[in-house]
């Protein structure tokens, strides 16, 4: 494995690349959930390039940027064992400039749910994931469906922008208590990882609704706040939209997504099915 720190020892890796390339961009602290995006990756592709890098412009003022876990030597071995050929870790030095040329998130879907609670941060989101796929040039990028919202933007700024590259949406990977994994997870401690139970214990009880025959969303969202008001410190929304983030009245079947988003604690955690 070859690790890059800036764009021109990348592009002299990178240039040598003769077949499929699988990318997977991450912001480090690398767990299960990334690993499950490197393997399936590693399945599709010729190459795989992992880049690491915690993106200043997607944090709002008095957010986690500096106490965002970091844990560098792991995650390169972590990238290593897992077969990766090209590891990019830049600097932000290497990455922005200070008269950067801005992209900006849709004025409708990019300012609902985590862009109404953290307005911005998609426009950081889609800034760095453009210059990363640009410089990578990847074959197939491979994204989390837990981060969905950022997901379908990402889809909806390379089909706008005639982009060359597949974007590979990738199931949410659990703990064995069904807790979606995250990087914020280490910063809950044990009555509050208990408490955080709820958010995935309330798309459950979404499901099992669903499941019977239940499709009003007044009542699967009531029912989800009734599990999630006893044990979240703070609830920011639960919200049931179909695959192109607009509202719905009823659930449709195959189109549908459950998201949820609280803190617990201090630390604000997202969740989410897809029905």
């Amino acid at each position: 494995m070859i690790v890059a720190n800036d764009y021109k020892s990348f592009k002299s890796v990178r240039d040598g690349f003769d077949g499929s390339v699988g990318f997977v961009p991450t912001m480090g602290a690398l767990h299960e959930g990334h690993l499950s995006l490197i393997k399936r990756a590693r399945q599709e592709n010729d190459f795989v390039v992992v880049s690491i890098f915690v993106n200043p412009t997607q944090f709002l003022e008095g957010e986690d940027l500096d106490k965002y876990p970091r844990k560098d030597e792991a995650d390169k071995k972590i990238c290593e064992i897992a077969g990766v050929d090209l590891l990019f870790m830049p600097t932000i030095d290497s990455i922005y400039n200070e008269d950067e040329l801005l992209i900006s998130a849709p004025k409708i879907r990019g300012y609902i749910l985590e862009g109404a609670k953290r307005p911005g941060h998609f426009d950081g989101v889609l800034q760095i994931v453009m210059k990363l796929l640009n410089i990578v040039k990847p074959t197939n990028a491979y994204f989390g469906k837990k981060d969905a919202q950022q997901l379908s933007l990402i889809t909806q700024m390379v089909k706008d922008y005639f982009m060359s590259v597949n974007i590979i949406p990738c199931e949410i990977v659990r703990d064995s208590d069904g807790l979606a994994l995250s990087s914020r997870n280490v910063y809950l401690n044990d009555s509050e990882r208990k408490r955080a139970l709820s958010l995935s214990k309330a798309l459950k009880e979404a499901s099992m609704l669903i499941s019977k025959g239940e499709l009003n969303v007044d009542i699967i969202k009531q029912k989800m706040q009734d599990i999630l008001l006893e044990n979240v410190d703070k609830l920011d929304y639960v919200a049931i939209v179909d695959r192109g983030f607009n509202k719905l009245e009823k659930v449709e079947i195959g189109n549908s997504i459950i998201l949820v988003a609280a803190f617990v604690g201090t630390t604000r955690l997202i969740d989410n099915i897809w029905v």
